[in-house]
């Protein structure tokens, strides 16, 4: 396995790991609230996904990155603090990961070949789901959160700081 694809499922894992710390987050905020349950599925699908990375890390003898205990916080810390900008603020938090992501994917999907088939099947796959996630936002208005633009931007950045990081780290 090359030292490539180490890095696609390190950075996968962890930053599934992120995603659902960040719905932890928000559900700590929001979870009885209206959008509770639109938040619960989109942490649900999360998990699916940490947990098949979860899998791949020691079957494959992949080092996990030594940042997923400030994951551990950030995540949450992201989530909950912009839940408590309000239930938009949220949505805008979950549209500005899942771009980066989608991104992310993209490039990983691009980059493996036919050695590497089910791992870039899975990636399409989990890449589509946070699609629909970035979709869920922006229906459940997230552009109308306060600073959407500014948000979104500082987020985006944090999120491609901790893609760089996790790789190496």
């Amino acid at each position: 396995m090359s030292a490539q694809v180490k890095r696609f499922i390190r950075v996968d894992h962890a930053g599934e790991y992120g995603a659902a710390r960040i719905y932890a987050g928000q559900l700590a905020v929001l979870g009885r609230g209206a959008q509770g349950p639109v938040i619960e599925h989109m942490q649900a699908q999360e998990m699916e996904h940490l947990e098949r990375f979860a899998e791949m890390i020691p079957a494959r003898r992949v080092r996990p990155t030594a940042l997923l205990p400030f994951w551990h916080v950030a995540g949450f810390a992201l989530g909950a603090a912009t839940a408590a900008l309000g239930e938009k603020a949220a949505m805008a938090c979950t549209v500005a990961v899942e771009e980066v992501i989608d991104a992310h994917y993209a490039g990983q999907e691009a980059a493996l070949g036919e050695r590497e088939a089910a791992l870039r099947e899975t990636i399409a796959t989990f890449r589509a789901e946070e699609l629909a996630h970035r979709d869920i936002g922006l229906a459940n208005g997230a552009e109308q959160a306060p600073g959407y633009r500014l948000l979104t931007a500082l987020i985006k950045t944090g999120c491609r700081v901790a893609i760089k990081l996790s790789e190496r780290v």
